[in-house]
């Protein structure tokens, strides 16, 4: 009797169903969960900050080997990890459903900073198994479908319970309640993981490496970043207040304080804008110190972080750590690839890093038709953009591929310009009727904003290209050995942006407001594109066909 569990349709459908699992928790310590903390009134500023929960994205090829030289006992390789995550994924969820972040934000973003480290090991495992399972031939159809269940979910986590939790068009279902019904479905999956997902090959084993070694490494690792915390709040914060300060003023001048007007048009918030000033920028308002602060003490923060950890990785032999990064640093133009990978998607995580707040506070809009537009219909067609950049990969090429999708990226930025400087409504729109389909329902009509529509309609169409191609790009430059650490690095190095750039956005958006922020989100595009231009011919030296590995050990 065969084994369905064996069979390339089930590895498909499990592959499929590990997307989703992977999207469910993203939407989570993101996107849902801005609109809970916009909601529950916490200040733009505030809730940019907050966006630093996703920073475990960003590192978590430091503990990826421990999950490639490791494995969990009677669960299996792999497997271990990924139940072990998804049960880790679901308790947090339902702790985050019983705290409210108005009362108790500091136990919620630690709640939130931990979910994001699951969701991340979860990732690490998940990509390693996608590429321990599927041969060369089958892997565009596993990474189309990966990418199909993860945004699926996105569609649920992130857009279907904004519907949820609308009161006037939605079901006013409590935010608590939907993070408790997320904890149960990641339940759910955790138990078709354990029950239901295809071993990996029986010659798929461990990297060789002293277990020791790699514990003392891993440990060094840590107390390295706890140590690079300590420099931040003792050293970093002082030092960004003593440079920053002389371009504070105590209290907002008589010449500056003539310069206060009141908005022109509805999209901007209700708060008074400042005109441009020369040499004022930071002067604008003495209370955005602190914000600006805390982002530059970050920064110093990081810059003596990073080496530090790399130094301790080097001195305590943290073995598979470091012959995983030596073997990726040692192909020509390794640290090229890096800034590529970090600046590719620059200008659409600045784009995307207060999205809905700017759609709630900014423009007004319901939490119902951000619900409709913005995360289902937005993500469905960020579905068909990922299977369209897929197809015309094959005709186009990765490089070619790569800048003609980011150029789309970049200028699709400019839909939520237009929808900044226009006002909702200035294309007219329609209202969506009521429905029920059982997971979903609308109480009543909702009114879909044309120019909204078009705008989200634009950036998630290029977006899923983008996507298409840069996943690829990624597999490209991993060796086959070190599949799972160096992809971590690689895809954590992709996420630099879109958890960085949150502090600033939030910033930056008070001082100069929302159209000029988008803008500015558009012109930070170009360095992705000018990298990816000057590296041309190493990267169509990449696009070999059937996936032949690129790298020696």
């Amino acid at each position: 009797m065969v084994d369905f569990r064996k069979t390339g349709f089930w590895r498909m459908v499990m592959i499929w169903v590990l997307g989703f699992a992977s999207g469910l928790p993203l939407a989570l310590s993101g996107t849902a969960m801005q609109a809970w903390l916009t909601v529950d009134g916490l200040d733009v500023a505030t809730i940019g900050f907050l966006s630093l929960v996703g920073l475990p994205y960003t590192f978590k090829f430091l503990w990826a080997p421990l999950m490639d030289r490791f494995e969990p006992p009677l669960l299996g390789r792999r497997r271990g990890w990924l139940v072990l995550s998804q049960l880790g994924i679901a308790g947090v969820l339902a702790l985050m459903g019983q705290t409210s972040p108005a009362h108790g934000i500091e136990a919620f973003a630690l709640l939130a900073v931990a979910l994001s480290f699951l969701s991340a090991s979860q990732d690490v495992v998940i990509d390693a198994y996608r590429t321990d399972v599927l041969s060369p031939r089958e892997r565009g159809l596993g990474s189309s479908l990966g990418v199909f269940g993860y945004r699926l979910a996105m569609i649920l986590s992130g857009g279907i319970a904004m519907v949820w939790a609308d009161p006037v068009s939605g079901s006013g279902m409590n935010w608590s309640h939907i993070y408790l019904l997320m904890s149960g479905l990641m339940l759910v999956i955790a138990l078709i993981s354990l029950l239901l997902v295809p071993s990996v090959p029986k010659d798929n084993v461990a990297p060789q490496s002293k277990a020791s070694n790699d514990l003392k490494g891993f440990v060094a690792v840590l107390l390295a970043v706890v140590i690079g915390y300590q420099f931040t709040a003792r050293v970093g914060v002082p030092l960004a207040d003593a440079l920053l300060t002389p371009l504070f003023p105590p209290a907002v001048s008589a010449p500056l304080a003539a310069n206060l007007v009141p908005p022109k048009s509805p999209v901007i918030n209700s708060a008074p804008q400042l005109k441009p000033v020369a040499g004022a920028a930071l002067k604008a308002s003495p209370a955005d110190k602190k914000k600006w602060v805390d982002l530059l003490s970050l920064l110093l923060g990081m810059a003596v972080t990073l080496p530090l950890a790399w130094w301790a990785a080097q001195r305590a032999h943290f073995d598979t750590l470091n012959r995983s990064l030596s073997n990726y640093f040692s192909m020509e133009a390794a640290g090229a690839f890096l800034a590529l990978i970090i600046l590719y998607k620059l200008g659409d995580a600045f784009a995307g890093a207060l999205t809905t707040t700017f759609l709630l506070k900014g423009m007004g809009f319901a939490q119902a038709e951000i619900g409709v537009v913005n995360k289902v219909m937005g993500i469905w067609l960020t579905i068909v953009g990922a299977l369209a950049g897929g197809a015309l990969m094959m005709r186009l090429g990765l490089y070619r591929a790569l800048m003609l999708f980011g150029v789309l990226q970049l200028l699709s930025n400019l839909g939520f310009w237009l929808v900044a400087v226009s006002g909702k409504g200035a294309w007219g729109g329609f209202a969506l009727p009521p429905f029920d389909w059982l997971i979903v329902a609308l109480k009543e009509a909702t009114p879909v904003d044309n120019l909204l529509l078009f705008a989200v309609g634009i950036e998630n169409l290029t977006g899923g290209m983008g996507t298409a191609a840069f996943v690829a790009f990624l597999m490209a430059l991993c060796n086959q050995k070190f599949t799972a650490t160096q992809f971590a690095l690689l895809s954590a190095f992709a996420a630099v942006g879109r958890v960085w750039v949150g502090p600033l956005a939030g910033v930056l958006t008070e001082s100069v407001g929302w159209a000029t922020f988008f803008l500015f989100s558009t012109v930070m595009a170009l360095p992705g594109l000018i990298m990816l231009w000057r590296l041309k011919a190493r990267v169509q030296a990449l696009d070999v066909p059937r996936g032949v590995a690129l790298l020696d050990d």
